[in-house]
């Protein structure tokens, strides 16, 4: 009985000890920098608006800046990027932070969540212009 409980203690201990280092939180770039020294080093997911976008496509190197209009933060990624990926459009990266950059693993990019089905066949057509000039 006394193995057992001390077996059910370690697994406890084994498995609620790690939790904590194996958290990702999601914050805004004005909650990093108000928390900093909590966040720094851990593994985050951050959201806010992509803004001064560098991105060159032989190499696959990213370089932009979050924003959620309090406070701004530098990110790297590398990496083929969405088409969704643009100036102005809301963004959740995964990764960490080094220093004041956001080394990210991993972009998950937002959509517009409306969707209007074209009603005339002139609407079909502008739509599709427009999708081919893009």
């Amino acid at each position: 009985m006394l193995g057992v409980l001390a077996l059910v203690g370690l697994t406890a201990t084994v498995a609620f000890g790690n939790l904590g280092k194996s958290l990702e939180y999601f914050v805004t770039p004005t909650e990093y920098l108000q928390q900093q020294a909590e966040y720094q080093g851990r593994p985050l997911r951050i959201g806010g608006l992509v803004k001064a976008v560098q991105y060159n496509p032989q190499t696959l190197d990213l370089k932009f800046n979050v924003t959620d209009g309090g406070a701004t933060f530098p990110v790297q990624y590398r990496g083929a990027v969405s088409d969704l990926f643009k100036e102005n459009q809301g963004v959740v990266v995964r990764g960490e932070f080094q220093g004041n950059t956001f080394h990210a693993t991993e972009l998950v990019v937002k959509h517009s969540e409306e969707y209007h089905v074209p009603k005339t066949q002139a609407e079909l057509k502008d739509l599709l212009q427009k999708s081919e000039s893009e």
